[in-house]
């Protein structure tokens, strides 16, 4: 019995070792949330750029960074900001009302009614003439949730995008923003 509780003090202080030298780099890389079980919203981004697959799309400007990864009819956008992703988005292949409301009902079930954040014209009071003004551009239907204080989560439906689900990091998207609107 003193034999094992020896290693179970050793296997305890090579465990409390290893956690201890890996705590600067777990404050360092934030996982506020993983989101589609691969991306870690607002981590490091440089280890999925030495990940296969590679991204279809890789796109750099200054401090901010796009990949693009298809996802079966759907793609995936890992937007970054100083290295460390702010977005994760799924855009689905086909936008019907069907997906619209298959998501919005599952994100419901998980999180609660949300915020209704949609924008139409006055015009559109019905589901068919919101839809027509989504196609046109003129309006845009967005749920949100804040499951925490450190990431929200979106279902949008835009003519731009078509209907997406995004993970947004509070902090990086509200450094990002100010770091455009201040023209740098």
């Amino acid at each position: 019995m003193a034999g094992t509780s020896g290693a179970r003090g050793a296997a305890v202080a090579l465990t409390i070792g290893l956690l201890l030298l890996a705590g600067p780099a777990l404050a360092d890389d934030p996982c506020l949330k993983l989101v589609f079980d691969r991306y870690c919203l607002g981590g490091d981004v440089t280890p999925l750029l030495q990940t296969a697959p590679a991204p279809a799309v890789y796109r750099n400007v200054a401090d901010s960074l796009a990949l693009v990864f298809p996802d079966g009819d759907n793609q995936l956008y890992v937007l970054a900001f100083a290295k460390r992703i702010y977005k994760v988005v799924r855009a689905y292949g086909v936008s019907t009302q069907l997906r619209f409301d298959d998501t919005y009902r599952l994100l419901r079930e998980k999180y609660g009614p949300g915020e209704d954040q949609s924008q139409f014209p006055e015009y559109a009071e019905t589901p068919a003439a919101r839809l027509a003004s989504i196609r046109r551009g003129d309006g845009r239907a967005v749920h949100q949730w804040q499951p925490s204080p450190a990431w929200r989560i979106e279902l949008s439906w835009t003519r731009e995008l078509g209907i997406s689900l995004n993970y947004i990091a509070t902090e990086l998207d509200r450094a990002r923003e100010a770091r455009i609107e201040s023209g740098l």
